[in-house]
């Protein structure tokens, strides 16, 4: 460790190999996963059918370069489009590079209507990523520090607050850019109208609708996206987490007004939608599709919220249970940035964000017996370390 850059503070275990929602460490200890990987994992770990069309793909062709066509990336672009309603799909290895994508879709956008300094609406407490334009898009101070300065060109209001939206008197505006939930902001939900409203004013003034699905697309929320829910469709959303089970790719799609924005040399990657990638993707998708897993993460999702809210029902200190599908919060009103230490302890990952939220995205085929025993050890753990705060 000592030759890595100091960028995480790690829990002190390392894995050597998974098997469904299991992990395993070096010394054989089993662990519940609780979050996938940070949402990534969602046919959790060594899923046979990802293993082999890995290695199928890494016998045959890994990489060739976007200077030429990539069947499986087309085929992944069709598919992707006919989920989401959405025209056209550009390529890259992560979520941060998908939303770079979409600012500057927004930004081509805003200069072919002659705006030359446009701007791009935001919310507070959002996570779009930590390169330089989407650590700008992202609303979260610690995030930022050290890094002015931050490119210009955005505006933040609260979330989930559609009218500070509506109220913005701006000739230079051109795009909003969302999250549908917001992750790392401590799994909130908006009002079930919020994004529908946010359409209608986008529609209004022709600004693009942009909504960030990297964490909750790919049936996370129990759609396959989460925008879904709301009955609209927007003009661009970008993913990347889940699409690949582990793989890196992202994907920005955009409806073909914006996707015209962007051409030849306008925009590229090296890595981006590659063979392997791409190929990773598509077997995600077939086996969603095919496990009918979308469904599963509403119902599982139903179930762990049940089993939660009858375990830490009376609890003094839990505030509230909140979710969507298999993407569920737990805010506590004490600090419980130790939890996930404590937690591996009992077995079990688990994540911390905004300082008191439990957030737990265990993979999206989680059996029910798995799913009771992450129900439980979080209730356990929750209630001791909230016995301990009161004592």
């Amino acid at each position: 460790m000592q030759a890595l850059i100091p960028t995480y503070k790690r829990l002190p275990v390392a894995f050597t190999h998974g098997d469904g929602s299991w992990l395993y460490d070096d010394h054989g200890r089993a662990y519940l996963d609780g979050i996938a990987g940070i949402a990534v994992c969602v046919l959790g770990h060594s899923h046979p059918g990802v293993a082999a069309a890995i290695a199928e793909q890494a016998r045959t062709l890994v990489h060739t370069s976007n200077l030429y066509r990539i069947p499986l990336q087309e085929r992944l672009a069709e598919r992707l489009c006919q989920l989401s309603g959405l025209d056209a799909a550009f390529f890259c290895n992560s979520g941060a590079e998908a939303n770079e994508a979409a600012i500057k879709l927004a930004r081509s956008h805003a200069q072919q209507r002659g705006i030359t300094e446009p701007q791009i609406v935001v919310t507070e407490g959002a996570f779009h990523g930590r390169t330089l334009g989407a650590l700008a898009a992202t609303g979260n101070p610690q995030a930022q520090q050290g890094f002015a300065p931050l490119p210009e060109g955005f505006q933040r209001v609260p979330y989930a607050d559609a009218e500070a939206i509506a109220n913005l008197d701006d000739e230079r505006i051109s795009a909003v850019l969302i999250e549908p939930l917001q992750g790392e902001g401590g799994v909130k939900l908006p009002p079930a109208d919020y994004l529908r409203r946010l359409r209608q004013i986008c529609d209004e003034r022709g600004w693009l609708l942009m909504i960030d699905e990297v964490q909750t697309g790919m049936g996370r929320t129990g759609q396959m996206f989460a925008f879904q829910h709301s009955g609209i469709r927007p003009d661009v959303i970008t993913l990347a987490k889940a699409l690949g089970n582990g793989l890196p790719i992202g994907a920005c799609l955009a409806d073909s007004k914006s996707s015209a924005c962007l051409g030849p040399g306008s925009h590229g990657t090296t890595f981006g939608g590659n063979p392997m990638a791409a190929r990773a993707a598509l077997t995600v998708i077939d086996t969603l599709e095919q496990e009918h897993l979308v469904a599963h993460a509403a119902s599982a999702g139903n179930a762990l919220m049940h089993h939660l809210q009858e375990r830490l029902a009376g609890t003094d200190g839990v505030k509230e249970i909140r979710g969507q599908g298999l993407m569920i919060g737990i805010e506590l009103n004490q600090e419980a940035t130790q939890l996930p230490l404590r937690a591996l302890d009992k077995g079990l990952l688990i994540n911390v964000t905004a300082g008191s939220v439990v957030r737990l995205l265990p993979p999206l085929n989680i059996n029910d017996a798995d799913l009771q025993h992450l129900a439980d050890g979080v209730a356990d753990l929750i209630g001791e370390h909230l016995a301990e705060y009161s004592a």
